[in-house]
């Protein structure tokens, strides 16, 4: 069975990763800065030392690193880089700021984008962190910086990466990312990132 880091899971468990890490093959280890969702490991993914180096097969981020200020991106794609085997891999999904600026050029900012189970979600929200869950004291909520398929595929290509393949969904306003941190053929990059990745 392979090990996957699920990094600033909340109260997201293995069921709601992607549908490839929620199988028997993959175990899964959770970790967040918040000990009230009871990780396996609480820790800051700018600084992961409870996790040993090239331990775990996988990392998977989702809405994640846009918490963080743009200087401390490249330390969590270190950490995400050290813990992982010599052929692993991470997969990523954060705002994708090129779909909701075009709501904002539409001067939306505080319109409804779409419904989500904590209520509407305005592109002020998107940019900025859930407003809602920020007035009630979670300042974990906040957003820090931001990514467009473009940063985000070159952000992780000088993290090292050696092989990123990108999707945006702008009508989810998100964006995925797979890498790897061996080269893989262009086939075996898309077979992956199909496995991992929305339908």
């Amino acid at each position: 069975m392979a090990n996957f880091l699920h990094v600033g899971c909340g109260p997201k468990r293995k069921d709601q990763t992607t549908s490839a890490f929620n199988t028997p093959d993959w175990c899964e280890i959770r970790l967040d800065i918040d000990p009230a969702v009871s990780p396996d490991v609480v820790g800051s993914i700018t600084d992961m030392p409870a996790v040993e180096t090239a331990s775990v097969q996988a990392v998977f981020s989702s809405h994640n690193i846009e918490h963080l200020y743009p200087h401390d991106v490249p330390l969590a794609l270190a950490e995400f880089y050290r813990v992982l085997t010599h052929d692993g891999f991470v997969v990523i999904t954060c705002p994708d700021l090129q779909s909701v600026c075009a709501l904002i050029a539409e001067d939306k900012l505080t319109e409804a984008a779409y419904i989500s189970p904590a209520g509407p979600i305005a592109p002020l929200d998107i940019l900025y962190g859930h407003r809602v869950a920020m007035a009630n004291g979670n300042l974990y909520m906040a957003h820090r910086c931001g990514f467009t398929k473009k940063v985000l595929s070159a952000t992780l290509q000088t993290a090292g990466f050696q092989a990123v393949a990108a999707m945006a969904r702008p009508a989810c306003f998100d964006l995925w990312a797979l890498a790897s941190k061996i080269a893989i053929d262009e086939t075996e990059l898309r077979s992956l990132a199909a496995a991992h990745f929305p339908k």
